[in-house]
């Protein structure tokens, strides 16, 4: 998994400064300070204050494609060459576990689902990159409409009259477009899971959204898709908890390095799946829901065409990071406003 950053507080702790004082490092009245109420109020000032000015200069947040946008782009794309239905890797069926980002419990139900062992889902491959999410940019408003008539009224392959005819835009089939693009999946993700042994592939992400989805969709129209999602609170609780190193959405751009940047990626990840159209691949799961072992994964596996032994992946906790019992009110109050969207789309209450 990328690692994430929860903000150096306990860092900010020791700006209280021992020398200034007059005391020596590492004596009993100094500790006593440090621990005392003084020196809690000390470091949470001081975690608030960076917390609020991190949420003041936050920069807008990049414009993501939204699923109508990209639907309306796949559709031109179709209706520019006719797709062949029955062309082969058509019948490929991944499995993509997507997260309302960090901490939402996408590992744990990865790992539940990988206990078929004919199933195998990568963990954020090349994450930071974002290469779903930027073949999904590059598909959005893809082509200008006077090439895209070129493209339709370009002369027959077959007319033996190419080089007397304008081919100054000359165009492989959309097909041939659509298979190179799964390719670069089917190379990178496929081709290595099945020369270790596995008959099914997938990953598991917690940067893709609901446009990407649809992207991915496009590709492998078998795809079987989960989302997983976890109450906001708990998610960054659990990130910030861990003082991991830094975590990018999208590196360099996209930095989460505070409860406001933490928020507004789980709100744009959350609300997105609110928007794809009826019937599209998709089941919701929440973690919750997981923990106290409400899911049906008998109904999941035959959905899945697969396997599980969920007992077996919950028996042993992996990845616990949270040592607070709650945020502090200023990351509530953070989050409840930042996230306020996605919580009531996802049904989690402030």
């Amino acid at each position: 998994m990328n690692r994430g950053e929860s903000g150096s507080m306990e860092a900010a702790s020791d700006s209280l400064d021992q020398e200034a004082i007059g005391w020596p490092r590492r004596t009993r009245a100094w500790q006593i300070l440090r621990e005392g109420l003084l020196g809690r109020g000390s470091r949470a000032s001081k975690a608030c204050i960076r917390e609020l000015t991190s949420w003041a200069r936050l920069a807008p947040a990049p414009a993501s494609p939204s699923v109508r946008k990209v639907m309306a782009s796949l559709q031109l794309f179709d209706g520019s060459v006719e797709l062949n239905s029955d062309a082969p890797g058509n019948d490929e069926s991944p499995i993509f576990l997507l997260s309302t980002g960090w901490r939402a419990g996408s590992t744990l139900l990865q790992r539940i689902l990988m206990t078929d062992t004919g199933l195998l889902l990568w963990g954020e491959p090349l994450g930071e990159m974002v290469p779903v999410s930027r073949m999904t940019e590059m598909m959005t408003n893809f082509i200008s409409e006077r090439n895209l008539a070129e493209w339709r009224n370009q002369p027959s392959l077959d007319s033996g009259n190419l080089s007397k005819s304008w081919i100054a835009n000359l165009y492989p089939p959309g097909e041939s477009f659509r298979i190179g693009l799964r390719s670069v999946f089917d190379q990178w993700m496929g081709g290595p899971a099945r020369e270790h042994g596995f008959a099914r592939w997938g990953f598991k992400e917690v940067r893709v959204s609901a446009a990407d989805a649809i992207l991915l969709h496009w590709l492998y129209p078998k795809a079987k898709f989960l989302v997983i999602s976890r109450h906001p609170y708990d998610c960054y609780r659990s990130h910030a908890d861990a003082k991991w190193g830094q975590v990018y959405d999208r590196y360099p751009e996209v930095l989460i390095d505070s409860a406001a940047a933490f928020a507004r990626h789980w709100n744009r990840l959350a609300v997105s799946w609110a928007t794809l159209p009826a019937g599209f691949p998709i089941v919701s799961v929440k973690y919750e829901d997981l923990i106290d072992r409400k899911i049906d994964f008998r109904s999941m596996e035959s959905w899945l065409g697969i396997k599980v032994d969920e007992d077996s992946a919950l028996s042993k906790p992996v990845g616990g990071t949270a040592t607070r019992s709650r945020l502090s009110w200023y990351e509530r109050w953070i989050i409840s406003h930042e996230a306020a969207t996605g919580m009531r789309a996802l049904g989690y209450t402030k």
